[in-house]
């Protein structure tokens, strides 16, 4: 499935489908109603907290690969930041003043993708 085109609901559905289970399966372990389940399956939550979030990371043992497209999904949602980022944007200042110079002189994908891949190789060479 394209992760564009991809909603919060979808992945969801697709990943407790992954798991076999039901949406009162996933409900009772989550200690939610179905209702609720169903829901936000269909997109009819507005209101998703990070708990909650973080809670279904553990019951569908999401990767982290996918831990981070289910916080974007909530975000392109809500048109906000993904919810495991706004504290650590905020207890960096050189976080948010990266972000401001990238937004003020519209730094393109390319440049984000060698900053991020320096990172990287930083991190695996013990730097």
């Amino acid at each position: 499935m394209d992760k564009q085109a991809l909603t919060f609901g979808e992945f969801i559905i697709q990943k407790r489908k992954e798991k076999d289970l039901s949406a009162r399966q996933l409900a009772f372990k989550l200690n939610l109603s179905p209702v609720y389940i169903c829901d936000m399956e269909k997109g009819r939550k507005a209101s998703i907290s990070k708990e909650f979030l973080d809670g279904l990371r553990q019951v569908l043992n999401l990767s982290e690969e996918d831990s981070d497209l289910m916080y974007d999904l909530v975000a392109r949602a809500r048109n906000t930041v993904s919810a495991d980022l706004p504290e650590y944007i905020m207890e960096n200042e050189l976080v948010r003043t990266a972000l401001r110079t990238a937004k003020k002189n519209q730094i393109p994908d390319e440049k984000w993708e060698r900053f991020i891949q320096g990172i990287i190789k930083q991190d695996e060479s013990g730097e």
